[in-house]
């Protein structure tokens, strides 16, 4: 339940995302759940109700502006919160295909949320050839597009009946591409309670190793730039979604088994030859494009905080996109993620994150901007759940999401995996990217190719 207070303090990260929406991109993370049939609207409000509204407070506050002398802005309580101003019902005209549900997607994705209510909103979509879907709006102001994906996997359960007779069984988390922070927390050296004199030696020499870790990882951050390509560019208000077909993630698999890399180095690897494939159609030319990766700073095994907010970091990850081969870029990229893994980067930049925060709006934005500037755009690997989950007492066939870009980031890439498939999805900026669906296409051709490569040295 709510407490008596009525306002409530916005964390100084929270509030970072909180003012950065322009009209080029705004900051709202983009949810879509395939499921197999149609929603029960009265379980489907029943179980928003009590796992999401009851459970994390922020879904029941709507931003203040500060005024005067309180120049940082407020959560203000909505006690008597009307979920009909939250949930839309709609019906696609025939044929309801993928097509027609993708461009109901993209006629939102430049549409603020309104601030005269909770910063979040669900579309309960019917009309479609293959059962129905959910499309959830979430203000990054709640909280990171990790969390979030706990949150709204919180909602399912392992059965058609989960809801009802009391078995709700949360989806456990599992550990992302983006989950390299643990590592470098290993990876520093833990204060010895008494330094002993043979431990001393061993503790400099480590402090050092990290030290010089941590100035890499700082140049990298300042001097890497976006370059001049056929997916940069001044971004424009339009975006445009498109996603794939399941994909089989049994075939992922046996590439990763024959080329000794992780499921994440595959995917990764041939998002860097889709890009790769892109830029030779337009540019007759390929170079490595920077993106960002969002990193878990919350210990995977604690249950989510009621009052969520934003614990992330993120990383910048150069995709191979500039070599000749697709068994040259899944080495390129395998090398490059195990670098990151032993990076205390993740950590370096959420030092960053919260000085920014702490800094004031304006200068905030500022940085945020120039930071944002030295990437193409976002990329999310989620591994979900390994079985099938029910929202409502309704399949789940499939799940996407996309965290928001800033400043001119023009491409947000999200792969998630689920219950044996991989879906690969692109928010692209079509000022810059008008034909997204040729990225897309160039993902399958470049899977394609690393199993026709790992077959032939098996």
């Amino acid at each position: 339940m709510i407490g008596h207070r009525t306002e409530h303090r916005v964390d100084p990260v929270d509030a970072i995302w909180l003012g950065m929406d322009r009209p080029q991109n705004l900051m709202v993370i983009e949810c879509l759940m395939f499921l197999d049939g149609p929603l029960d609207r009265e379980r489907f409000d029943r179980v928003v109700r009590t796992r999401l509204l009851d459970v994390y407070p922020v879904f029941s506050r709507r931003p203040v502006a500060g005024t005067g002398r309180r120049r940082r802005s407020r959560w203000r309580d909505v006690p008597e919160l009307d979920l009909d101003q939250h949930v839309r019902e709609v019906r696609l005209p025939a044929p309801g295909d993928d097509a027609a549900l993708q461009a109901y997607v993209s006629g939102f994705l430049g549409t603020p949320l309104r601030r005269d209510r909770p910063l979040w909103e669900m579309h309960l979509v019917e009309g479609l050839d293959r059962g129905t879907a959910l499309y959830v709006r979430l203000h990054h102001a709640l909280a990171d597009g990790i969390a979030l994906t706990q949150v709204l996997l919180s909602l399912t359960d392992e059965t058609s009946e989960g809801d009802r007779d009391g078995t709700h069984e949360p989806a456990a988390p599992h550990r992302a591409l983006a989950d390299v922070v643990q590592a470098a927390r290993r990876a520093a050296p833990e204060v010895p309670a008494l330094l002993r004199p043979e431990r001393v030696r061993r503790t400099v020499l480590e402090g050092l190793r990290l030290g010089l870790s941590g100035v890499a990882a700082l140049r990298k951050l300042l001097v890497t730039r976006n370059p001049d390509t056929g997916l940069s560019g001044d971004a424009g208000e339009h975006k445009v979604a498109v996603w794939s077909e399941p994909i089989d993630l049994g075939v992922v698999k046996d590439i990763a088994r024959g080329s000794g890399a992780t499921v994440n180095d595959v995917l990764v690897a041939a998002l860097a030859g889709s890009l790769e494939q892109y830029q030779l159609a337009h540019d007759g030319r390929s170079v490595d494009i920077p993106t960002m990766i969002p990193v878990n700073l919350r210990p995977m095994h604690l249950p989510l905080p009621r009052e969520l907010g934003n614990r992330f970091a993120l990383v910048l990850l150069l995709l191979p996109s500039g070599l000749l081969t697709a068994a040259d870029r899944l080495a390129e990229t395998k090398r490059r993620m195990d670098t990151i893994k032993r990076s205390p980067e993740p950590v370096i930049t959420f030092a960053l994150i919260q000085g920014i925060g702490r800094l004031g709006a304006r200068l905030s934005r500022m940085l945020v901007t120039f930071f944002a500037g030295k990437a193409t755009g976002v990329t999310t690997n989620v591994p979900g759940p390994r079985e099938a989950r029910y929202f409502a007492g309704t399949r789940i066939s499939g799940l996407l999401g996309w965290v928001p870009g800033s400043g001119d980031q023009t491409l947000g890439t999200c792969i998630f995996t689920y219950a044996g498939t991989v879906r690969v999805g692109f928010k692209a900026d079509t000022r810059v990217i008008p034909d997204p669906e040729k990225i897309l296409e160039a993902f399958h051709t470049e899977l394609d190719d690393l199993a026709r490569t790992v077959a032939a040295t098996g």
